[in-house]
């Protein structure tokens, strides 16, 4: 799930909504292996059964792995960093409960409270990620699995070494509880995609037995892996679903050090971590703290930046890269800027409607809302022609759907004919190209036409509804980098007759008010993993759109659409996966669920000049490696670093 790196003021994307969903709480966790060589995918539906069960050292969605069961380290790291110093940096990914300016809980797996950053650092799972595939995970409290024929049982067993930083042992009765308590207490995200987990079960001390339904979604079971392993005993005589300060028991390679709610947290390296000489852990939790800072303001985090007050920034603002990376330190060369590419799938931003409100019911309605927003005006005296529109939720990958649908497409969709627009057989939807004046006349003719079409007239200079009450829109913000953006789109509204306002409200509200639905318009950004499967039906589905906080914001509740995720969480090759997301990008564009805001698909970072890193970063890590990868310079500490 990823949850949303935003792109700046302007660019939400900076923040992903997870990033790579299914496992945005795992990205950090490198693991070694044991066991076989032989690589087993999780199995799509209809995958033929061989006689026995099959060992395997990873899983990944169609079989492919890259790293043989005695491979030393992963590529993308250096096994030689050393350990020591510190990072510091402010939230720029969030999932689940978490904020990006706040926290006030150190649950950071279910619904109630703001989570805090990081928390994912002190947990285990029993198998993680590599981030230079696109989906591959290898174990880490896992030694290996076993694979049923039908491949619906997953049989882990648990390494002998595995320890809670009180030093307990981490059994099977915990990996057990963990996923029995996620799917019933957690976040509503991790609740739908364990849907489809049947049992889990301690077979003994080192054994855990994972069923799933006989039409189990693909992802589900490297989803049910990646997952936090929680210690059963800790929770006895607690309430796991409590928002609470409360330090939980981890396993990770961190533990929770100092913070103060909404200012600050640290996370210490665990110097004995059971963990830190399996292969795949070399070169990665070099530091030894990580802490991040809490802003309710971006202009006061940048000077805070400015200040050495904390040392690391994926910048998010163009505005601000490219006019305020003036200051002493950058000019005395203690502060670096870099650009580098991201490759990851740049995913879907813009301003969302609540279609669960009737003035937003009507496709046409929402069509001449997105004709009155000027992109290239927005884009130009803005964002310094910083960005690209986005038109898809696959935006950056080839899963998105471009010209005429393919004859493989058109054999998923002809079912559906009749059921959605025609344009769905055709070229898929698109934002309009505006004159570039902040007004473009034949747009707002259009949008004009369009809401008179739907029933919204003009009387009395004002839009009405079918209904005869007012048209008005509220958007709703958390932070107030984003009024500028909204400026000129009201203006336009206001054109057309519409009562359109912005809402700032204090990030604990926004979340409360999210998570209830209660919003006309949001700006949410959300990125879909390199292979989407089970986590498309929190962000699309007809029963996320009636689940509390789901990321399905916009409502969507549509059974084409339904039935479209389907065939991607059951197609049996990446061929057939493209295909569907294509067929899928093109009913939901036809939709009209968002205004489409933009994309770029580079990591604008700066950072104080006291670190060193791989030269390249993993292409489908949610960031540049920082700071799972990075290492403290001891060299450079010294003569860098501002006086404190």
């Amino acid at each position: 799930m990823v949850v949303g790196r935003r792109e700046g003021s302007e660019d939400r994307q900076a923040r992903l909504m997870d990033v790579w969903l299914d496992t945005c709480f795992t990205r950090r966790r490198l693991v070694a292996l044991a066991g076989s060589a032989i690589a087993l995918a999780a199995a799509p539906r209809g995958f033929a059964a061989t006689e026995a069960d099959t060992e395997t050292h990873g899983l990944s969605v169609f079989g492919d792995l890259k790293y043989p069961a005695d491979f030393k380290n992963f590529d993308y790291v250096d096994p030689r960093a050393p350990k020591g110093g510190r990072f510091s940096t402010i939230p720029w990914v969030r999932a689940y409960n978490q904020s990006y300016q706040t926290f006030n809980s150190l649950n950071a797996f279910i619904l109630k409270g703001d989570g805090a950053q990081g928390m994912d650092m002190t947990f285990a799972a029993l198998m993680v990620r590599a981030n230079d595939e696109p989906d591959a995970l290898y174990g880490l409290a896992a030694r290996s699995v076993r694979i049923s024929p039908d491949k619906l049982t997953y049989r882990f067993t648990l390494r002998p070494e595995a320890r809670f930083h009180d030093g307990t042992k981490l059994t099977a009765a915990d990996v057990a509880f963990s996923l029995t308590t996620l799917k019933a207490k957690g976040h509503p995200l991790i609740v739908q995609q364990l849907r489809d987990m049947v049992t889990a079960e301690a077979i003994d001390e080192a054994t855990v037995v994972v069923t799933f339904a006989a039409r189990r979604g693909r992802d589900v079971p490297l989803y049910a892996a990646s997952l936090p392993i929680f210690a059963k005993a800790y929770y006895a005589n607690r309430a796991f679903d409590d928002s609470t300060l409360d330090t939980p028991l981890g396993s990770g390679p961190y533990k929770v050090g100092r913070f103060e709610p909404n200012r600050f947290i640290e996370f210490e390296r665990v110097r004995d971590w059971w963990g830190a000489d399996l292969p795949v852990s070399r070169g990665s939790f070099n530091f030894d703290v990580v802490r991040y800072e809490f802003y309710r303001d971006r202009d006061v985090a940048f000077e805070g930046f400015t200040a050495g007050n904390y040392l690391f920034r994926e910048e998010f603002t163009a505005r601000v890269w490219a006019t305020r990376y003036d200051f002493p330190a950058i000019k005395e060369g203690k502060v670096k800027q870099e650009t580098l590419p991201d490759g990851t799938p740049s995913g879907a931003q813009g301003w969302f409607f609540n279609t669960r409100r009737a003035k937003f019911a009507d496709p046409r309605v929402r069509e001449a809302l997105t004709d009155a927003f000027d992109f290239e005006w927005t884009n130009k005296t803005i964002m310094y022609d910083a960005y690209v529109r986005t038109q898809s939720v696959f935006e950056n990958t080839d899963m998105k759907a471009v010209g005429p649908p393919s004859a493989a497409e058109l054999a998923l969709l002809e079912p559906f004919r009749g059921k959605v627009p025609d344009e769905v057989f055709g070229e898929p939807y698109v934002p309009p190209v505006s004159d570039g004046s902040g007004q473009d006349r034949a747009l707002l003719r259009k949008a004009s036409q369009l809401l008179q079409e739907a029933g919204c007239p003009i009387k009395d200079r004002k839009r009405v509804l079918p209904g005869g009450e007012p048209f008005v829109i509220e958007f709703l913000l958390d932070e107030p980098s984003l009024e500028p953006h909204h400026g000129p789109f009201i203006k336009n509204l206001a054109t057309l007759g519409i009562d359109a306002s912005t809402r700032l409200v204090d990030p604990v509200q926004y979340r409360a008010r999210v998570d209830d639905f209660d919003f006309d318009m949001t700006i949410e950004r959300f990125s879909m993993s390199a292979t989407p499967g089970d986590s498309m039906r929190p962000f699309f589905s007809s029963q996320a759109a009636a689940t509390k906080g789901s990321y399905n914001l916009a409502g969507v509740s549509s059974p084409v659409i339904d039935a479209l995720i389907e065939k991607i969480i059951g197609a049996a090759n990446r061929e057939e996966l493209t295909v569907a997301c294509r067929a899928m990008d093109r009913v939901f564009r036809a939709g009209r669920y968002w205004v489409p805001q933009w994309f770029r698909n580079t990591h604008p970072i700066a950072y104080w000049d006291v670190f060193a890193r791989p030269q390249t970063p993993p292409r489908y890590a949610q960031g540049v490696g920082a700071p799972e990868n990075w290492w403290s310079d001891p060299t450079k500490s010294a003569t860098t670093l501002p006086a404190k």
